[in-house]
């Protein structure tokens, strides 16, 4: 699942290496299809008994598992910038967004998850009708390495939340990470049964075997090739799959846009990272009444945005090698079909190291505008109507994020885009709140995490009809029904359901 494989021969060992000089920084035990199985079979052991505690007490060892982390933040933002290459301070915000979902999921599965009671309707009056979720035992989980604690709890902590056990296999770029993670988890809780929460290190072969194994969901996220790979593969046992696959993400900036703030906002959204995020700014559709100004202002903020490994960069190196030469190919491609560099261009690629790349008026069938880049680029287009803007954004394979700037029209701006989530005013806001769903459609994946909807995809409902008291005459689910019950309910019918014109 990885185009950075080695050969067969040397899959015994993964090496995690610094991707701003390529010092070796640990080597871990690779798992094989065996030792899948066996983490799985650990897993569905103490699933048992951890989806038997109640809520109260899975939400105490939870919050205990964020308080450890939060003891041992220095040491897991030190590890973020070195295996991952992002800033300290990028590290620490991510872990800070980890630990608000890890809080919302504690405290609110109960109330999401909890048994509801429902009508029974008038025809069933003599039932009770309840709703029970229940976990589903072994969640599988394949993580990024772009966001290697923030998008995979996103699936980890509303799969405990919700009763499951979870073996998780980290990003071969992030290994180490989230071994970190799942160590936390373990010493927070030590009275707790080994396989609750569990890593298993690997390439792409162990994601696969993972897929293969004796679990009850896979949650994947990654490209959107790999996620249909995942999905073929899950089929075979009929195992449900969770996907997050990229975008492609729009901003609009309006005619009535805060310029100044909208620019802001572009900057940052689109090199965070070093463009390596899936809700990133990537595609900017401005309108003309105030295109000149926002292009300046970007320009203005991102000449003095640079990348780095030192406490002054802005961000950090590209953490996979071979997304550099997506980026170049995308900047190639955008400059060949009409687009214009207004800063930087093919030279700002350096290393491991990406200057800010702005692109404007570049064809809408170029790869840098139809391809999710997950470099620190960003296309803009000039548009003369907001509703040149809309279809221009809902253009696209991927329908994962968006933004839009605009002080009188935003929300019913966001109404008409075709994506997961929108942020008005602000960008990647909704990322930020715990009770929010994301997630997106078509080549963005399928399903959510995050919110009430990202707890439910842990679970099934169990329906649940319990007759309270016998109705003489209307037992309709029997042969000892009479023909008068028969003839009072065509009588009946007529008038609960005929009368709807």
């Amino acid at each position: 699942m990885s185009t950075t494989e080695p050969t067969t021969a040397r899959r015994t060992v993964l090496t995690s290496v610094n991707p701003a000089t390529g010092e070796v920084i640990d080597t871990h035990p690779i798992a094989d299809e065996e030792a899948v199985a066996a983490a799985v079979a650990k897993a569905r052991t103490a699933a048992a008994s951890w989806g038997a505690l109640s809520y109260s007490d899975r939400k105490r060892y939870l919050l205990r598992w964020s308080t450890r982390l939060v003891e041992k933040s220095d040491e897991l933002c030190d590890l973020i910038h070195l295996e991952n290459g992002k800033t300290r301070d990028d590290a620490f915000l991510e872990l800070l967004l980890t630990l608000e979902h890890i809080s919302w999921a504690a405290k609110n599965a109960e109330k999401v998850l909890k048994t509801k009671k429902v009508s029974a309707g008038a025809l069933m009056s003599n039932f009770g009708a309840y709703i029970e979720q229940r976990p589903l035992g072994v969640i599988g989980v394949i993580g990024p390495w772009n966001y290697p604690i923030y998008t995979p709890n996103g699936s980890i902590a509303y799969a405990l939340a919700a009763g499951n056990a979870v073996v998780y296999k980290p990003s071969e770029f992030s290994t180490g990470i989230g071994n970190f993670v799942a160590q936390a988890f373990a010493e927070a809780n030590p009275e707790l049964p080994d396989g609750i929460f569990t890593t298993i290190n690997g390439y792409g072969e162990t994601g696969a075997a993972l897929v293969r194994a004796d679990i009850d969901k896979i949650a994947f996220t990654g490209s959107a090739a790999t996620g249909k790979k995942i999905m073929a593969a899950a089929a075979d046992r009929l195992t449900p799959v969770l996907l997050e696959c990229g975008g492609k993400d729009a901003v609009i900036v309006a005619a009535d846009a805060d310029v100044t703030a909208a620019a802001d906002a572009v900057a940052y959204g689109a090199t965070m990272n070093s463009g390596q995020t899936c809700a990133g700014v990537e595609r900017v559709y401005v309108d003309a009444s105030v295109r000149d100004k926002f292009v300046a202002e970007v320009k203005r903020i991102l000449t003095d945005v640079h990348p780095g490994s030192d406490g002054k960069a802005a961000y950090g190196p590209m953490t996979m090698p071979s997304q550099i030469d997506i980026v170049r190919r995308h900047i190639e491609d955008a400059l060949k079909n009409g687009g214009t560099a207004v800063l930087g261009g093919l030279d700002s690629i350096k290393g491991a190291f990406i200057e800010p790349v702005v692109l404007v008026d570049v064809d809408e069938d170029s790869a840098a505008v139809r391809e999710e880049t997950f470099g620190p680029t960003v296309t803009i287009r000039t548009v003369n109507s907001i509703d040149e803007a809309i279809d221009l954004a809902n253009d696209s394979t991927y329908s994962l994020g968006s933004t839009v700037f605009s002080r009188k029209h935003g929300l019913e701006i966001a109404r008409r885009i075709k994506a997961g989530a929108t942020s008005v005013n602000s960008v990647l806001g909704f990322a930020a709140i715990s009770a929010l769903p994301f997630g997106g459609g078509r080549d963005s994946g399928i399903g959510r995490i995050h919110g009430a909807p990202g707890m439910l995809e842990f679970t099934t409902p169990h329906s649940i009809a319990v007759q309270r008291f016998a109705i003489p005459g209307m037992a309709l689910m029997s042969y000892s029904r009479t023909a008068s019950t028969m003839k009072l309910l065509r009588r009946v019918v007529p008038i609960l359901h005929g009368r709807n014109k």
